[in-house]
């Protein structure tokens, strides 16, 4: 087993890409711990999982593709890496401040709401649908939920009862943004996610 570089030399691809479409292959110099932060939205603090993907070398994230030439990484060497990394604190409250985004649950698909949209106001609307979102989430009983190593956040859920989620289609007239506004108001609203960076 090899000690953990502080630096990977990593080719990087889109994915994203058509089958007729050639995309560019970037090389970069990587720090090992931007590398596993990659993995943990796949594999979680599993130290063997993530030790597999080192000797593998290739990970897909998102929309690309990661190739580095494999290696057998010291497992007590990846175990003290992934202490730098947060884990899941169900004690942690909710702070709205620093909420950035809220993802609506439905019968159907998800609806994701940026704050920065949410929370613009229409001309003459006294509160934007973020403020009815927050509303909703301090007289639901909110509860923690875990921790989201690919979008490194905290995660909130709340689930909506008939009253809350009649307040939320109510309020989505508040938005600017007519495909979103028509979204919510078409949905049916189970349950709604907060997401506050760490």
């Amino acid at each position: 087993m090899s000690a953990l570089p502080e630096i990977v030399r990593v080719k990087i691809s889109s994915e994203a890409a058509g089958y007729v479409s050639i995309t560019p292959v970037v090389v970069q110099e990587l720090p090992l711990r931007e590398l596993v932060g990659h993995m943990l939205g796949i594999t979680g603090k599993d130290e063997n999982r993530i030790h597999e993907l080192l000797l593998r070398g290739t990970l897909v994230s998102g929309a690309s593709r990661f190739r580095w030439t494999g290696w057998d990484a010291d497992i007590a060497g990846i175990r003290q890496l992934l202490t730098g990394f947060p884990d899941p604190e169900p004690g942690r409250p909710f702070d709205a401040a620093r909420c950035v985004r809220a993802i609506l649950r439905t019968t159907r698909q998800p609806i994701e709401i940026p704050r920065e949209a949410a929370a613009r106001k229409k001309l003459f609307k006294k509160s934007s649908f973020w403020d009815a979102l927050l509303e909703v989430a301090q007289t639901t009983g909110l509860g923690y939920e875990t921790y989201s190593y690919s979008d490194r956040a905290d995660i909130y859920h709340a689930t909506l009862g008939l009253e809350s989620a009649a307040r939320l289609h109510q309020a989505a007239g508040a938005l600017k943004y007519t495909r979103l506004k028509d979204q919510i108001a078409a949905a049916a609203l189970e349950a709604v996610d907060f997401y506050v960076p760490r």
